[in-house]
Protein backbone atom coordinates (compact mmCIF):
# COMPACT_ATOMS: atom_id res chain seq x y z
CA UNK A 1 0.00 0.00 0.00
CA UNK A 2 2.94 2.54 0.95
CA UNK A 3 4.46 1.65 -2.62
CA UNK A 4 1.33 2.13 -4.28
CA UNK A 5 0.69 5.73 -2.67
CA UNK A 6 4.36 7.13 -3.69
CA UNK A 7 3.59 6.05 -7.51
CA UNK A 8 2.13 8.62 -9.91
CA UNK A 9 -1.40 9.03 -9.39
CA UNK A 10 -1.58 8.10 -13.75
CA UNK A 11 -0.13 4.56 -12.86
CA UNK A 12 -2.59 3.90 -10.04
CA UNK A 13 -5.23 4.63 -12.20
CA UNK A 14 -3.98 1.84 -15.03
CA UNK A 15 -3.54 -0.93 -12.26
CA UNK A 16 -7.04 0.00 -11.71
CA UNK A 17 -8.25 -0.77 -14.78
CA UNK A 18 -6.20 -3.78 -15.48
CA UNK A 19 -7.54 -5.22 -11.82
CA UNK A 20 -11.27 -4.33 -13.13
CA UNK A 21 -10.71 -6.21 -16.24
CA UNK A 22 -9.30 -9.02 -15.07
CA UNK A 23 -5.82 -8.61 -15.43
CA UNK A 24 -5.91 -7.94 -18.85
CA UNK A 25 -7.61 -9.28 -21.75
CA UNK A 26 -10.46 -11.07 -19.90
CA UNK A 27 -14.14 -10.71 -19.30
CA UNK A 28 -15.13 -7.94 -17.86
CA UNK A 29 -17.12 -8.55 -14.31
CA UNK A 30 -20.09 -6.09 -14.75
CA UNK A 31 -22.32 -5.83 -17.71
CA UNK A 32 -20.70 -6.14 -21.68
CA UNK A 33 -21.83 -8.83 -24.36
CA UNK A 34 -19.41 -11.22 -23.00
CA UNK A 35 -21.35 -11.40 -20.27
CA UNK A 36 -24.71 -10.99 -21.75
CA UNK A 37 -23.77 -14.62 -23.73
CA UNK A 38 -22.83 -16.38 -20.30
CA UNK A 39 -26.45 -15.26 -18.77
CA UNK A 40 -27.88 -16.38 -22.00
CA UNK A 41 -25.94 -19.76 -21.80
CA UNK A 42 -26.53 -20.43 -18.22
CA UNK A 43 -30.30 -19.29 -19.47
CA UNK A 44 -30.26 -22.47 -21.75
CA UNK A 45 -28.24 -24.73 -19.43
CA UNK A 46 -32.00 -24.07 -16.47
CA UNK A 47 -34.14 -24.52 -19.58
CA UNK A 48 -32.44 -28.14 -20.82
CA UNK A 49 -31.92 -29.16 -16.91
CA UNK A 50 -35.39 -28.85 -16.32
CA UNK A 51 -36.44 -30.39 -20.11
CA UNK A 52 -34.12 -33.26 -18.88
CA UNK A 53 -36.17 -33.60 -15.32
CA UNK A 54 -39.65 -33.51 -16.60
CA UNK A 55 -38.43 -36.17 -19.15
CA UNK A 56 -36.96 -38.15 -16.63
CA UNK A 57 -39.74 -37.89 -14.47
CA UNK A 58 -42.55 -38.79 -16.77
CA UNK A 59 -40.05 -42.43 -18.23
CA UNK A 60 -39.97 -42.99 -14.58
CA UNK A 61 -44.31 -42.70 -14.33
CA UNK A 62 -45.04 -44.47 -17.70
CA UNK A 63 -42.56 -47.41 -17.20
CA UNK A 64 -44.85 -47.89 -13.46
CA UNK A 65 -47.92 -48.08 -16.26
CA UNK A 66 -46.07 -50.48 -18.45
CA UNK A 67 -44.80 -52.28 -15.85
CA UNK A 68 -48.44 -52.65 -14.47
CA UNK A 69 -49.79 -53.74 -18.32
CA UNK A 70 -47.03 -56.84 -18.41
CA UNK A 71 -47.35 -57.91 -14.96
CA UNK A 72 -50.97 -59.04 -15.74
CA UNK A 73 -51.50 -58.79 -19.41
CA UNK A 74 -49.53 -61.47 -21.92
CA UNK A 75 -52.05 -60.52 -24.66
CA UNK A 76 -49.73 -59.26 -28.32
CA UNK A 77 -51.20 -55.63 -27.77
CA UNK A 78 -49.57 -55.72 -23.93
CA UNK A 79 -46.49 -57.10 -25.52
CA UNK A 80 -46.26 -54.80 -28.57
CA UNK A 81 -47.00 -52.21 -26.45
CA UNK A 82 -44.14 -53.17 -23.86
CA UNK A 83 -41.57 -53.54 -27.44
CA UNK A 84 -42.83 -49.81 -28.32
CA UNK A 85 -42.08 -48.67 -25.01
CA UNK A 86 -38.33 -50.31 -25.03
CA UNK A 87 -37.96 -48.30 -28.04
CA UNK A 88 -39.18 -45.57 -26.74
CA UNK A 89 -36.67 -45.39 -23.83
CA UNK A 90 -33.88 -46.05 -26.59
CA UNK A 91 -34.27 -42.56 -27.71
CA UNK A 92 -34.97 -41.22 -23.90
CA UNK A 93 -31.46 -42.57 -23.42
CA UNK A 94 -29.52 -41.20 -26.33
CA UNK A 95 -31.34 -37.53 -26.13
CA UNK A 96 -30.43 -37.46 -22.30
CA UNK A 97 -26.55 -39.02 -23.10
CA UNK A 98 -26.71 -35.60 -25.12
CA UNK A 99 -27.94 -33.33 -22.71
CA UNK A 100 -25.27 -34.27 -20.45
CA UNK A 101 -22.80 -34.37 -22.76
CA UNK A 102 -23.41 -30.99 -23.82
CA UNK A 103 -23.12 -29.81 -19.97
CA UNK A 104 -19.83 -31.59 -19.40
CA UNK A 105 -18.58 -29.54 -22.60
CA UNK A 106 -19.12 -26.31 -21.30
CA UNK A 107 -17.92 -24.49 -18.12
CA UNK A 108 -20.33 -21.54 -17.71
CA UNK A 109 -18.44 -20.82 -14.34
CA UNK A 110 -15.23 -20.15 -16.39
CA UNK A 111 -13.79 -16.44 -15.62
CA UNK A 112 -11.71 -16.83 -19.31
CA UNK A 113 -15.17 -17.38 -20.63
CA UNK A 114 -15.58 -15.44 -23.67
CA UNK A 115 -18.60 -14.49 -26.18
CA UNK A 116 -18.04 -17.24 -28.42
CA UNK A 117 -17.62 -20.26 -25.76
CA UNK A 118 -20.66 -18.95 -24.21
CA UNK A 119 -22.88 -18.62 -27.51
CA UNK A 120 -21.96 -21.91 -28.66
CA UNK A 121 -22.79 -23.63 -25.16
CA UNK A 122 -26.22 -21.46 -25.26
CA UNK A 123 -26.49 -23.20 -28.87
CA UNK A 124 -25.76 -26.69 -27.95
CA UNK A 125 -27.52 -26.63 -25.09
CA UNK A 126 -30.75 -25.15 -27.00
CA UNK A 127 -30.42 -28.32 -28.93
CA UNK A 128 -30.29 -30.51 -26.58
CA UNK A 129 -33.69 -28.96 -24.37
CA UNK A 130 -35.31 -28.99 -27.91
CA UNK A 131 -34.36 -32.63 -28.15
CA UNK A 132 -35.67 -33.45 -24.76
CA UNK A 133 -39.24 -31.58 -25.36
CA UNK A 134 -40.04 -33.30 -28.71
CA UNK A 135 -39.48 -36.55 -27.38
CA UNK A 136 -41.25 -35.88 -23.81
CA UNK A 137 -43.90 -35.06 -26.27
CA UNK A 138 -43.58 -38.08 -27.66
CA UNK A 139 -43.24 -39.90 -24.28
CA UNK A 140 -46.59 -38.41 -23.53
CA UNK A 141 -48.69 -39.49 -26.83
CA UNK A 142 -47.33 -42.89 -26.09
CA UNK A 143 -48.51 -42.61 -22.57
CA UNK A 144 -52.36 -41.37 -23.60
CA UNK A 145 -52.44 -44.45 -25.86
CA UNK A 146 -51.87 -46.58 -23.37
CA UNK A 147 -55.56 -45.88 -21.63
CA UNK A 148 -57.42 -49.21 -22.30
CA UNK A 149 -54.50 -51.37 -21.64
CA UNK A 150 -53.76 -49.68 -18.29
CA UNK A 151 -57.14 -49.55 -17.10
CA UNK A 152 -57.59 -53.04 -17.60
CA UNK A 153 -54.97 -54.26 -15.53
CA UNK A 154 -55.29 -51.66 -12.76
CA UNK A 155 -58.73 -53.61 -12.62
CA UNK A 156 -56.99 -56.84 -12.67
CA UNK A 157 -54.77 -55.85 -9.60
CA UNK A 158 -57.76 -54.61 -8.09
CA UNK A 159 -59.39 -57.97 -8.35
CA UNK A 160 -55.77 -59.83 -6.99
CA UNK A 161 -56.62 -59.48 -3.18
CA UNK A 162 -60.11 -60.13 -3.05
CA UNK A 163 -59.72 -63.10 -5.32
CA UNK A 164 -57.22 -64.67 -2.93
CA UNK A 165 -58.94 -64.20 -0.11
CA UNK A 166 -62.15 -65.56 -1.82
CA UNK A 167 -60.21 -68.47 -2.19
CA UNK A 168 -59.06 -68.90 1.20
CA UNK A 169 -62.37 -68.44 2.48
CA UNK A 170 -63.86 -71.15 0.30
CA UNK A 171 -61.12 -73.58 0.87
CA UNK A 172 -61.89 -73.15 4.84
CA UNK A 173 -65.69 -73.15 3.93
CA UNK A 174 -65.14 -76.65 2.46
CA UNK A 175 -63.02 -78.31 5.05
CA UNK A 176 -66.20 -77.16 7.59
CA UNK A 177 -68.35 -79.17 5.51
CA UNK A 178 -66.27 -81.61 5.36
CA UNK A 179 -66.17 -81.84 9.15
CA UNK A 180 -69.86 -81.20 9.84
CA UNK A 181 -70.38 -84.69 6.95
CA UNK A 182 -67.75 -86.93 9.05
CA UNK A 183 -69.47 -85.83 12.26
CA UNK A 184 -72.55 -87.29 10.58
CA UNK A 185 -70.83 -90.82 10.18
CA UNK A 186 -70.43 -90.35 6.09
CA UNK A 187 -66.67 -91.22 5.08
CA UNK A 188 -67.15 -88.50 2.23
CA UNK A 189 -63.53 -89.84 1.35
CA UNK A 190 -63.62 -88.74 -2.30
CA UNK A 191 -64.08 -85.41 -1.30
CA UNK A 192 -61.36 -85.28 1.18
CA UNK A 193 -59.16 -86.62 -1.22
CA UNK A 194 -60.16 -83.72 -3.88
CA UNK A 195 -59.79 -80.74 -0.88
CA UNK A 196 -56.51 -82.38 -0.12
CA UNK A 197 -55.63 -81.89 -3.35
CA UNK A 198 -55.89 -78.27 -2.69
CA UNK A 199 -53.21 -77.54 -0.32
CA UNK A 200 -50.28 -76.81 -2.94
CA UNK A 201 -52.50 -74.60 -4.95
CA UNK A 202 -53.27 -72.74 -1.41
CA UNK A 203 -49.25 -72.82 -0.77
CA UNK A 204 -48.81 -70.98 -3.82
CA UNK A 205 -51.25 -68.48 -3.17
CA UNK A 206 -50.15 -67.81 0.12
CA UNK A 207 -46.65 -67.05 -1.79
CA UNK A 208 -48.31 -64.34 -3.68
CA UNK A 209 -48.12 -63.18 -7.47
CA UNK A 210 -44.78 -61.63 -6.87
CA UNK A 211 -43.00 -65.43 -7.30
CA UNK A 212 -45.84 -66.49 -9.67
CA UNK A 213 -47.45 -63.36 -11.26
CA UNK A 214 -50.42 -61.72 -11.32
CA UNK A 215 -51.82 -63.36 -14.00
CA UNK A 216 -51.25 -67.20 -12.88
CA UNK A 217 -52.28 -65.55 -9.27
CA UNK A 218 -55.61 -64.86 -10.41
CA UNK A 219 -56.12 -68.21 -13.09
CA UNK A 220 -55.23 -69.87 -9.77
CA UNK A 221 -57.10 -68.06 -7.09
CA UNK A 222 -60.28 -68.54 -9.72
CA UNK A 223 -59.75 -72.34 -10.21
CA UNK A 224 -59.26 -72.72 -6.43
CA UNK A 225 -62.45 -71.24 -5.20
CA UNK A 226 -64.80 -73.18 -8.35
CA UNK A 227 -63.07 -76.44 -7.41
CA UNK A 228 -63.87 -75.57 -3.39
CA UNK A 229 -67.07 -74.68 -3.67
CA UNK A 230 -67.87 -77.73 -5.59
CA UNK A 231 -66.27 -79.76 -2.61
CA UNK A 232 -68.50 -77.63 -0.18
CA UNK A 233 -72.17 -78.23 -2.48
CA UNK A 234 -71.06 -82.15 -2.61
CA UNK A 235 -70.35 -82.00 0.98
CA UNK A 236 -73.59 -80.24 2.13
CA UNK A 237 -75.86 -82.40 -0.31
CA UNK A 238 -74.23 -85.56 0.75
CA UNK A 239 -76.88 -86.37 3.66
CA UNK A 240 -79.31 -85.47 1.45
CA UNK A 241 -77.96 -88.11 -1.24
CA UNK A 242 -77.31 -90.98 1.27
CA UNK A 243 -81.26 -90.33 2.16
CA UNK A 244 -82.13 -90.27 -1.70
CA UNK A 245 -80.47 -93.67 -2.39
CA UNK A 246 -81.86 -95.06 0.18
CA UNK A 247 -85.21 -94.05 -0.44
CA UNK A 248 -85.14 -95.64 -4.27
CA UNK A 249 -83.39 -98.88 -3.28
CA UNK A 250 -86.80 -99.34 -1.31
CA UNK A 251 -88.93 -97.83 -4.24
CA UNK A 252 -86.97 -100.14 -6.77
CA UNK A 253 -86.82 -103.04 -4.66
CA UNK A 254 -90.72 -102.72 -4.75
CA UNK A 255 -91.13 -102.05 -8.01
CA UNK A 256 -89.12 -105.32 -8.76
CA UNK A 257 -91.79 -107.11 -6.48
CA UNK A 258 -94.42 -105.66 -8.00
CA UNK A 259 -93.26 -106.62 -12.09
CA UNK A 260 -92.66 -110.33 -10.96
CA UNK A 261 -96.36 -110.63 -9.65
CA UNK A 262 -97.39 -108.84 -12.89
CA UNK A 263 -95.17 -111.17 -14.74
CA UNK A 264 -97.18 -114.88 -13.82
CA UNK A 265 -100.44 -112.87 -15.27
CA UNK A 266 -98.86 -112.66 -18.52
CA UNK A 267 -99.27 -116.73 -19.83
CA UNK A 268 -102.69 -116.65 -19.09
CA UNK A 269 -103.15 -113.64 -21.36
CA UNK A 270 -100.79 -115.53 -23.86
CA UNK A 271 -103.33 -118.34 -23.73
CA UNK A 272 -106.23 -116.32 -24.38
CA UNK A 273 -104.83 -114.67 -27.54
CA UNK A 274 -103.57 -118.35 -28.65
CA UNK A 275 -106.82 -119.71 -28.38
CA UNK A 276 -108.43 -116.06 -30.28
CA UNK A 277 -106.59 -114.88 -32.70
CA UNK A 278 -103.82 -115.98 -35.50
CA UNK A 279 -99.80 -116.65 -34.87
CA UNK A 280 -99.29 -113.15 -36.46
CA UNK A 281 -101.14 -111.72 -33.48
CA UNK A 282 -99.18 -112.69 -30.61
CA UNK A 283 -96.31 -114.80 -31.41
CA UNK A 284 -93.46 -111.40 -30.78
CA UNK A 285 -94.94 -112.00 -27.32
CA UNK A 286 -94.09 -115.37 -26.40
CA UNK A 287 -90.32 -114.57 -25.25
CA UNK A 288 -91.91 -111.89 -22.48
CA UNK A 289 -92.40 -114.60 -19.37
CA UNK A 290 -88.80 -115.86 -19.60
CA UNK A 291 -87.36 -112.44 -20.41
CA UNK A 292 -89.57 -110.65 -17.76
CA UNK A 293 -88.10 -113.12 -15.28
CA UNK A 294 -84.39 -112.77 -16.09
CA UNK A 295 -84.86 -109.08 -15.93
CA UNK A 296 -86.21 -108.77 -12.57
CA UNK A 297 -83.79 -111.65 -11.71
CA UNK A 298 -80.69 -109.53 -12.91
CA UNK A 299 -82.21 -106.31 -11.41
CA UNK A 300 -82.77 -108.01 -8.14
CA UNK A 301 -78.69 -108.83 -8.19
CA UNK A 302 -77.52 -104.91 -9.23
CA UNK A 303 -80.30 -104.16 -6.27
CA UNK A 304 -78.02 -105.97 -4.38
CA UNK A 305 -74.72 -104.46 -5.48
CA UNK A 306 -76.28 -101.21 -5.12
CA UNK A 307 -77.38 -101.89 -0.83
CA UNK A 308 -73.40 -102.59 -0.72
CA UNK A 309 -72.14 -99.45 -2.75
CA UNK A 310 -74.30 -97.50 -0.47
CA UNK A 311 -73.51 -99.23 2.87
CA UNK A 312 -69.59 -98.49 2.16
CA UNK A 313 -70.43 -95.26 1.05
CA UNK A 314 -69.44 -95.53 -2.87
CA UNK A 315 -72.00 -92.71 -4.10
CA UNK A 316 -71.41 -92.81 -7.74
CA UNK A 317 -71.57 -96.67 -7.57
CA UNK A 318 -74.37 -97.21 -5.90
CA UNK A 319 -75.89 -94.18 -8.11
CA UNK A 320 -75.14 -96.13 -11.65
CA UNK A 321 -76.19 -99.52 -10.15
CA UNK A 322 -79.58 -98.27 -9.71
CA UNK A 323 -80.02 -96.41 -12.92
CA UNK A 324 -79.44 -99.71 -14.51
CA UNK A 325 -82.21 -101.37 -11.98
CA UNK A 326 -84.14 -98.60 -13.10
CA UNK A 327 -83.65 -99.32 -17.00
CA UNK A 328 -84.02 -103.47 -16.93
CA UNK A 329 -87.15 -102.27 -14.67
CA UNK A 330 -88.64 -99.97 -17.10
CA UNK A 331 -87.80 -102.50 -20.09
CA UNK A 332 -89.38 -105.03 -18.11
CA UNK A 333 -92.68 -103.10 -17.23
CA UNK A 334 -93.10 -102.45 -20.93
CA UNK A 335 -92.71 -106.11 -22.13
CA UNK A 336 -95.36 -107.14 -19.35
CA UNK A 337 -98.29 -104.48 -20.49
CA UNK A 338 -97.66 -104.92 -23.64
CA UNK A 339 -98.99 -108.63 -23.37
CA UNK A 340 -102.31 -107.24 -21.98
CA UNK A 341 -102.62 -103.74 -24.29
CA UNK A 342 -102.76 -106.42 -27.53
CA UNK A 343 -105.24 -108.54 -25.90
CA UNK A 344 -107.38 -105.22 -25.21
CA UNK A 345 -106.97 -103.86 -28.35
CA UNK A 346 -107.37 -106.96 -30.68
CA UNK A 347 -110.50 -107.15 -28.63
CA UNK A 348 -111.96 -103.84 -29.37
CA UNK A 349 -110.85 -103.73 -33.06
CA UNK A 350 -112.25 -107.62 -33.37
CA UNK A 351 -115.85 -106.66 -31.99
CA UNK A 352 -115.87 -103.37 -34.19
CA UNK A 353 -113.29 -102.26 -36.84
CA UNK A 354 -115.30 -99.04 -38.59
CA UNK A 355 -114.18 -97.14 -35.47
CA UNK A 356 -110.19 -97.94 -36.24
CA UNK A 357 -111.52 -97.05 -39.60
CA UNK A 358 -113.12 -93.63 -38.81
CA UNK A 359 -110.43 -92.92 -37.00
CA UNK A 360 -107.37 -93.10 -39.54
CA UNK A 361 -110.04 -91.97 -42.33
CA UNK A 362 -110.23 -88.99 -40.19
CA UNK A 363 -106.79 -88.26 -39.69
CA UNK A 364 -105.82 -88.54 -43.62
CA UNK A 365 -109.03 -86.07 -44.27
CA UNK A 366 -107.51 -83.67 -42.03
CA UNK A 367 -104.45 -83.66 -43.92
CA UNK A 368 -106.38 -83.06 -47.14
CA UNK A 369 -107.97 -80.63 -46.01
CA UNK A 370 -105.06 -78.63 -44.48
CA UNK A 371 -102.82 -79.83 -47.64
CA UNK A 372 -106.01 -77.71 -49.92
CA UNK A 373 -106.22 -74.70 -48.07
CA UNK A 374 -105.77 -71.62 -50.11
CA UNK A 375 -104.52 -73.81 -53.11
CA UNK A 376 -106.27 -75.04 -56.31
CA UNK A 377 -104.39 -78.31 -56.51
CA UNK A 378 -102.18 -79.76 -53.41
CA UNK A 379 -98.39 -79.87 -53.75
CA UNK A 380 -97.59 -83.06 -55.36
CA UNK A 381 -95.19 -83.59 -52.44
CA UNK A 382 -98.25 -84.08 -49.96
CA UNK A 383 -100.78 -85.24 -52.08
CA UNK A 384 -98.59 -88.11 -52.57
CA UNK A 385 -97.91 -89.18 -49.28
CA UNK A 386 -101.62 -88.91 -48.53
CA UNK A 387 -102.78 -91.02 -51.98
CA UNK A 388 -100.50 -93.44 -51.08
CA UNK A 389 -102.00 -93.58 -47.45
CA UNK A 390 -105.44 -93.87 -48.69
CA UNK A 391 -104.41 -96.90 -50.53
CA UNK A 392 -102.45 -98.87 -47.88
CA UNK A 393 -105.82 -98.31 -45.49
CA UNK A 394 -108.37 -100.13 -48.48
CA UNK A 395 -105.42 -102.58 -48.51
CA UNK A 396 -105.63 -103.29 -44.68
CA UNK A 397 -109.40 -103.29 -44.60
CA UNK A 398 -109.34 -105.35 -47.60
CA UNK A 399 -107.00 -108.48 -45.34
CA UNK A 400 -109.57 -107.98 -42.81
CA UNK A 401 -111.48 -110.61 -45.28
CA UNK A 402 -111.49 -113.96 -44.18
CA UNK A 403 -112.34 -116.69 -41.51
CA UNK A 404 -109.04 -115.82 -39.14
CA UNK A 405 -108.15 -112.10 -40.24
CA UNK A 406 -104.98 -110.36 -38.91
CA UNK A 407 -106.72 -107.92 -36.65
CA UNK A 408 -102.52 -107.02 -35.48
CA UNK A 409 -101.49 -106.26 -39.15
CA UNK A 410 -104.69 -104.59 -39.39
CA UNK A 411 -104.29 -102.30 -36.40
CA UNK A 412 -100.40 -101.71 -36.87
CA UNK A 413 -101.24 -100.38 -40.93
CA UNK A 414 -103.94 -98.18 -39.54
CA UNK A 415 -101.32 -96.63 -36.89
CA UNK A 416 -98.45 -96.15 -39.55
CA UNK A 417 -101.35 -94.30 -42.25
CA UNK A 418 -102.11 -91.67 -38.83
CA UNK A 419 -98.58 -91.14 -38.84
CA UNK A 420 -98.00 -91.06 -42.15
CA UNK A 421 -101.27 -87.84 -41.91
CA UNK A 422 -99.77 -86.32 -38.81
CA UNK A 423 -96.22 -85.77 -40.90
CA UNK A 424 -98.15 -84.21 -43.60
CA UNK A 425 -99.69 -82.29 -41.65
CA UNK A 426 -96.40 -81.06 -39.50
CA UNK A 427 -94.89 -80.35 -42.62
CA UNK A 428 -97.23 -78.30 -43.85
CA UNK A 429 -97.56 -76.16 -40.74
CA UNK A 430 -93.90 -76.19 -40.68
CA UNK A 431 -93.65 -74.53 -44.07
CA UNK A 432 -96.43 -71.96 -43.72
CA UNK A 433 -94.86 -70.82 -40.44
CA UNK A 434 -91.73 -70.21 -41.81
CA UNK A 435 -93.56 -67.99 -44.56
CA UNK A 436 -94.83 -65.92 -41.96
Amino acid sequence: MLGLMLLPVPLLVAVGSLSFAGGGGGRRWFGGRGESQRAEAQAAKDAAAAAFYELDTAQRDLRISIETITAVDDSPAARRTAADFSALEGRIDQVSQDYITAVDAHDLDRDDLDAATASRARADLTRAKDALERTKADLDRFGQGLGALLEQAETRLARLAPAVERARQALLAASNALDAVRASGLRADDLAARLAALSPELTKLNQGAGQHGVQETLRRADDVLRKAEAVRGEAERLPERAAEIDKRLVSLRTRAQAITTRAAGVEPVLSELRRRYTAACWQDLQPVPAQAARDVAQAEEKLKEAQSAREEQRWPDATALLATVRALLNSTDEAVSAAGDRLRRLDEVSYDQQKEVERTRFAIRDAQRLAMAGRSTPDPRHARPLDDAVERLDRAIAGLEGRHPDWWHFLSETEAVRRTAGRVVQEIRDERGGGH
